[in-house]
Order: C-alpha cells, then structure tokens, then sequence
C-alpha cells in the first residue's frame, strides 16, 4: 500500500481547475491498495474541500494561511512536511509558474525523484515510469526514479480529463509549518485585450509557423486569411517573436482550437506542445519542406513544399 499525494492550487480562494488534472493523472497509477490525499492551502481551505471530493480522492488535507496569496516558501514547507510524515511514493501538482517555484525545490530537500511538465504516467511493478516531451518536443522521454522511495512531478496541463464524479474523503486539518516569506503580493494584472480574435471559437483557422522566417513576410498571411474567411494562428515562435499577438497562438501554452473543422499549418514542423492545439481537428493540411516534420503525422493531407509557393497558389483560387 503505498501514498499518493496531489498538490492543489488556488487563486484568490477559487481552486485552479488544473488541480483536477493532477488528481486524474495520479489516479493512473493508484491501486486498489493506494490511499489518494490533496493537501489545499488559503485563507479558508475548508470552502474548498467540497470541490476536492471528486472520485478517486480519499483525503483532503487542509492548511489554514494568513491569506490567499500564493507563498511557495509555504507551500514548500508544507509539501515537505507532509513528505516527511507520510513518505508518499508520488507528489503531484499542476506544471504552472506556481509549480516552478517551489516544486524543484521542495525536490532537492526531500532527495526525492523529479520531472516536470509530465505527460502520461504508468507502473511497471513498483517503478513508476513519467514520460515528458524532450529535445524540444521533438521526441517523447520515459523517465525512471531508481531508488527514489517518493517522487516529485508537475503534470503538463489540458492533458488529462479532469477528475469528476464524487466521493466522501477524510478531512484533515493541518498547522500551517512556521515559515518565513519573500513575497509581497501586490495586485493581479488586467488580461490583455485580444483585440477580437477568437481561436477557440474559429471552425477555419490557417496558421503560420517558424518557416514564416520574418516579421515582414507575416502581412502576406495575415490578408490571405482574411481573403479565405479564417483566422490566422500561429505557433509559439512567432508569438514568442513578437511578430503576432499571444491571443493568436495555437498550442499547450496558447489556444486550443476548440470548435476549429479545418486547419492548414503552413511552416509549422508540429511539436506535442503545438499538436496540443489542435491535433483533435479532423481536417488538417500541412505544408512544410521538411517531408519528416511531426506535423505530417496528425495530417489528413500533406504537401511538402514552400509555404510562400503555396500561398501564392491559393491567392490566385481567392
């Protein structure tokens, strides 16, 4: 029988639903022998017990703070403490800026085994096995933890179904560990104005990637989309760039093209975090000069061929 903790997170007392997510992928490798706990921390953690008791979860784990304000020093500690208690086989929580901060770290206190950003899980025996996208997501790693009794792992989001359903969950409250903070938590930024462009909601999206090349040749794209009645999408490069507002990137760390029924990606070579995006989408049309890009993988068709060539052609059908 072996433990199973998730870490949950909140924003100002309203639970991340990524926390869902963690719960579903630690709910892979749970056996019938496994006790499944999430520890929540704010400022009234029992409000959000209600939104913990989702199928799988025997446990909810409440730590009173000050505040709602994320603190990872506390965090930390606590994750730590409870490491230390309980030595769970496995710690997770969400892959987030919140993750970064205190996951790598609580890692190296414990001496426990540590991946981030993991995509699937699975047991083999008593070794457990985290695969995570490397060398730029060109490739997927197996990752092992020889001799690690508990290991650490943030979990890639808008991967698994969030955890649903219901169950009875032991309720435990915990002190919160004395701790010192080096945050001071100011104020949340405004959104940025998407200016109107809507990926998830676009049933015809053409994307561009990073064989675009330039800034001066994104105009081209921008008036051949509109020509065709699309939206124009975009990888994380050229959103990275600058060269097209972030509201239009597809991708893990972008959007999801939700309600998209054809997509031509034109440059785009199809990494797992582009792929995320848009994979589901039934009608997809490649274009790459690269005839082994990802991206032809997940195609319906292919062209392997200069993006600037065909666009040219489908200017003079439009």
């Amino acid at each position: 029988m072996a433990e199973i903790l998730v870490v949950a997170g909140q924003r100002d007392g309203v639970l991340h639903p990524a926390t869902l997510e963690a719960v579903a992928a630690a709910r892979t490798v749970k056996t019938g022998g496994d006790s499944l706990a999430v520890v929540i921390i704010s400022a009234d953690p029992d409000g959000l017990a209600g939104a913990l008791s989702v199928e799988g979860v025997d446990e909810v784990i409440t730590v009173k703070a000050g505040s709602n304000d994320f603190q990872p020093e506390l965090v930390e500690a606590v994750v730590v403490a409870l490491a230390q208690a309980r030595e769970p086989s496995l710690i997770a929580t969400a892959h987030s800026v919140d993750a970064w901060s205190f996951a790598p770290s609580a890692a190296v206190m414990l001496g426990s085994g540590f991946a981030s950003d993991v995509l699937a899980l699975k047991s083999e025996g008593s070794d457990l096995i985290a695969t995570r996208a490397g060398y730029a997501e060109k490739v997927l790693v197996d990752l092992e933890f020889p001799g690690r009794e508990t290991t650490l792992l943030t979990i890639r989001t808008n991967v698994f179904e969030p955890a649903g359903g219901s169950s009875m969950p032991k309720l435990t409250a915990m002190d919160a560990p004395a701790c010192e903070t080096s945050l001071n938590h100011l104020g949340w930024k405004e959104p940025a104005d998407a200016g109107g462009i809507d990926i998830p909601g676009s049933d015809f999206i053409l994307s561009i990637g990073r064989g675009v090349s330039d800034e001066g040749n994104v105009e081209q794209f921008l008036e051949l989309a509109d020509e065709m009645g699309a939206t124009l999408g975009c990888s994380r490069p050229v959103a990275d760039n600058g060269w097209l507002a972030k509201a239009r990137q597809v991708g893990q760390s972008g959007q999801l093209a939700a309600n998209c029924r054809l997509y031509i990606a034109m440059g785009i070579s199809g990494s797992v975090q582009h792929q995320w995006g848009m994979k589901h989408i039934e009608n997809i049309v490649a274009v790459n000069t690269d005839p082994e890009a990802s991206i032809f993988s997940i195609a319906r068709y292919g062209i392997v061929g200069d993006m600037f060539e065909i666009a040219e052609e489908l200017e003079n059908h439009f």
